[in-house]
Formats: structure tokens, sequence, C-alpha cells
């Protein structure tokens, strides 16, 4: 997935594209309103309110304008709630307040997609120790074998997959998969425990006391 990222402070934008990178998404830079506005379509556009030569509201303006299907999430110190309220009507899909962590917003990326229904980028397959993900056609196999999922089992898995061998929260998952961290931690087990049901090996998934759940590659 394209990703264009928006922000003038070089050290945060370096830690971002570092992990954005090592996620698969391929990432470019603008520091300024003028290099954001002249760079090439892309998926997903990361935003930041504050640039050296205008406000980013400007540009999420201009680029909703141009780009009625491009996904932006701003990504902004500014907290107050007439920001984010302004944000979001000028056109951003979502609003994620400064500080926050990697895992949190690989969640709003991942729910800003499903959203607009471009989950899915044409090509785009993912792999995790034995499981492949067809992201176009939502096929999954493990060990080269098919396996038939619902939904949320597949939203699950990508969820996990995104981030193999790392332990990925309870309200990551239910964030990412029903968009919401009140679905309650029930939901969330009855459907990891018919993920391992048809994953074949219960150990692919593995619970991580206190934190959530991981995907196992090795």
């Amino acid at each position: 997935m394209r990703v264009l990222l928006v922000e003038d402070d070089i050290r945060v934008a370096a830690a971002l594209v570092g992990s954005l990178r090592r996620r698969n998404y391929t990432v470019t830079c603008a520091t300024t309103v003028a290099e954001a506005l002249a760079a090439d379509t892309v998926d997903l556009v990361l935003l930041d309110m504050g640039l050296p030569d205008g406000d980013g509201l400007d540009v999420c303006r201009a680029l909703r304008q141009r780009s009625p299907e491009v996904s932006i999430i701003v990504v902004s110190a500014r907290g107050e709630e007439r920001d984010r309220v302004v944000g979001l009507r000028t056109g951003a899909d979502d609003y994620l307040v400064k500080p926050f962590s990697m895992a949190e917003l690989q969640a709003r990326i991942d729910a800003v997609m499903r959203r607009v229904g471009r989950a899915a980028v044409a090509g785009e397959r993912i792999e995790a120790g034995p499981v492949h993900i067809d992201m176009t056609s939502r096929e999954v196999t493990v060990d080269d074998k098919p396996i038939a999922l619902t939904r949320k089992e597949f939203d699950i898995l990508v969820t996990l997959a995104r981030r193999p061998g790392a332990a990925v929260s309870r309200n990551d998952l239910l964030l990412a998969v029903w968009n919401t961290t009140d679905a309650g931690e029930r939901t969330l087990e009855v459907h990891v425990a018919a993920l391992r049901a048809k994953l074949g090996d219960s150990r692919l998934v593995r619970t991580v006391r206190g934190i959530g759940y991981q995907l196992q590659t090795g």
C-alpha cells in the first residue's frame, strides 16, 4: 500500500517511515504543504497539521477535492476537541493525537482502509510463516492448504499477520476488527478460538497473558 507521510519533524518522520516500511508499506515523505500537494497519488495519507509553509487543513482539503477516494488520517499534537472536529469535517477519515503507539496507528489504518472498502490493495499478499494471505481474493492458505474463514476471523488473522511475532493487544484487535473497544473480551476469545481450530494448529495463534495474541512464525 502506498502511503504519503506529511511530517516536518525529521525524527518523528524517520521513526514512522521505518515502522511503516517494516510492515511492507511503500512510503513517500513530504515536509511542507507544497511537497505534499506535489506528491504522486497514494492510497493513504498520514498528515500532520503544523507545517512550515501552511496548515495541514489546507492539504487535507486540497487532497480530498483532488482525490475523493484517498484515505486521510491526521496525526497531530493538536488534541483539543475543536481541532479534531475541524479536521474530520475538513475531510479526514480519522484523527490520531500524538504521542501514539505504532500498534494504535496500525489499528487505525486497518480500520480506515476497511471502512472505505480498500483494505485489499490489488495484488497484495501477506506471508507470515506457514500462513499466506491474498488480500485481493481474501484467500488464506496454511502450508499451502486452503482455509475457509469468516469475515471477522479473516480480519483478526490479517491484523496479527501484519505484525508477525509481535504481541497485539486485545484493544488493538477489537479496534481493527470491530471498530470499537467495547465489543467485549468474550467476543474476541470466541472468534480467536474458531480461527485456531480452522488453522489446524492451535500453536499458530498464541495467547500473550495480560496483553493479547501473537501469530507465531517459527
